[in-house]
C-alpha cells in the first residue's frame, strides 16, 4: 500500500514490462510523490513452453499482479491491455489508460521482405491465434509455427540461423584467402553488429523461421524498432487484438491513490478506442481462445471501429466496420457485437473453442 505519498506499482519481470511501467511511474513521479516498482512473476512468465492461449483462461500474465493490488501489497498495477480479462473483480477498476502506441501489427524478416515476397512454404513464427489465422487467410502456402518468448527472444530466434551461417561463411574465407576475403575482418564485422544480433549469435534454436510477426507497440517499446527490418501489415487485414498497443494501469477502486493515477496519466481518446474494442470483445466472448480482431479510431463524433472474427484456419470470418457515436460508445459497441454474434461469430467463437478444447486449434 502507498506510504506518505509513495505509490508501488507492480509489474511483470520482462523488459518490455518494465519498460512500460518506467512509463507510468516517470508519469506519476513528483516533488511530493514517488513510485516504487515491484516485480511479480505470474503464470504466463512460469510455464514458458506453453503457448498463451493454453494457460487457461484469458489472464495468464495479469491475474497475479492484481492479486497484489487487491490483498493490498501495492497501489497499483502495469499491464498491457491486450493481455487483460474482459472481466475482473468489481473492487478492481482501469484507474488509467495512457495515450496508446501505434497498434497494429508488423512483419520482422532477416532482409526487410514484404509478406507478399516471402516464398511458398516460407516459415512464420507467432504465438497468437489471431495472427495464425490472419496469415492463413491471406497466404493460405505459409507453414506458420508456434513462436513464444519476450520480444527480444523472438528476434533472436529469427535473426540466429541467417547471422551464424553468415559468420561461419567469413570464418571459412578467412582461412582460405586471409583477411582480404571481405572489407572487413571477421572481428570487425561482429563488432559491427548490434547488441540484439550479438545475442542471437549465441542462441540455439530447432526451428528456422524466415519471419515473424510481432506487435509494432512492443518493438517500439522495447527500444528494438530500429535493429530489425520490418514491414508494417495493413490493419483491414490484419486487425489489432482489442487494446493492442495500450497500457492499462489497474487499482482498486477505493484506493487511496486510484484518483491521482487517473488524473496523471488517463487519455480520454485511448479510453474511448479500448472501451469499444474491449466492450466487443467480451460481447462475442472470445478471449485468447478465438482469432478475434478490433480496432477503433475517434474521428470526431464517431468512433470508426473494424471487427474480425475468423475460423482458426483463416478460411472463414464474419468482418464488419462501423462508426458509432461517441456519446454512448459503450452501449453501441455492445449491439454491434449482438449483430455480430447473429451473423456467424458466435459458431466461429464457439468452433475456436471446441478446437481448443480437443487440442486441434493448438498448432500455429
Amino acid at each position: 500500500m502507498s506510504t506518505r505519498g509513495t505509490i508501488r506499482l507492480a509489474t511483470r519481470g520482462s523488459d518490455l514490462a518494465r519498460r512500460q511501467a518506467a512509463s507510468v511511474s516517470e508519469r506519476l513521479d513528483g516533488p511530493r510523490r514517488t513510485v516504487e516498482t515491484v516485480e511479480v512473476s505470474t503464470r504466463g512468465d512460469e510455464i514458458r513452453d506453453e503457448l498463451i492461449h493454453r494457460l487457461g483462461k484469458t489472464g495468464a500474465f495479469v491475474r497475479a499482479l492484481d492479486e497484489k493490488v487487491l490483498d493490498g501489497d501495492v497501489d497499483a498495477a502495469v499491464h498491457s491491455m491486450k493481455d487483460m480479462p474482459t472481466e475482473s473483480p468489481e473492487d478492481l477498476v482501469v484507474a488509467g489508460v495512457p495515450e496508446r502506441a501505434p497498434a497494429g501489427d508488423v512483419l520482422v524478416t532477416p532482409d526487410g521482405a514484404e509478406l507478399e515476397a516471402l516464398p511458398e512454404g516460407a516459415v512464420v513464427g507467432t504465438s497468437s491465434l489471431r495472427r495464425g489465422a490472419q496469415l492463413r487467410r491471406a497466404r493460405p502456402d505459409l507453414d506458420i509455427e508456434p513462436l513464444r518468448g519476450n520480444v527480444d527472444t523472438r528476434l533472436e530466434k529469427l535473426l540466429a540461423p541467417s547471422l551464424q551461417r553468415e559468420h561461419e561463411r567469413r570464418l571459412e574465407a578467412a582461412e582460405a584467402d586471409g583477411d582480404d576475403a571481405f572489407d572487413r575482418s571477421v572481428d570487425e564485422w561482429f563488432d559491427g553488429l548490434s547488441e540484439l544480433e550479438r545475442s542471437a549469435m549465441e542462441r540455439a534454436v530447432d526451428r528456422e523461421y524466415d519471419a515473424v510477426v510481432l506487435a509494432e507497440a512492443g518493438l517500439e517499446r522495447s527500444g528494438l524498432l530500429g535493429t530489425v527490418e520490418t514491414t508494417r501489415l495493413p490493419r483491414d487485414a490484419f486487425v489489432p487484438a482489442p487494446g493492442q498497443g495500450a497500457i492499462a494501469v489497474t487499482a482498486r477502486a477505493d484506493g487511496e491513490m486510484t484518483g491521482t493515477i487517473h488524473d496523471r496519466i488517463d487519455d480520454p481518446v485511448t479510453r474511448v478506442e479500448t472501451t469499444v474494442e474491449r466492450t466487443i470483445l467480451a460481447e462475442l466472448g472470445g478471449g485468447c481462445i478465438a482469432p478475434i480482431g478490433v480496432y477503433a479510431v475517434v474521428q470526431g463524433e464517431y468512433v470508426h471501429v473494424t471487427v474480425q472474427v475468423l475460423s482458426l484456419d483463416g478460411e472463414e470470418g464474419v468482418e464488419r466496420t462501423a462508426d458509432l457515436p461517441i456519446t454512448d460508445h459503450a452501449d453501441a459497441a455492445a449491439s454491434l457485437a449482438a449483430e455480430l454474434r447473429e451473423e456467424g461469430a458466435a459458431a466461429l467463437v464457439e468452433r475456436a473453442r471446441e478446437e481448443a478444447d480437443a487440442g486441434t486449434g493448438a498448432s500455429e
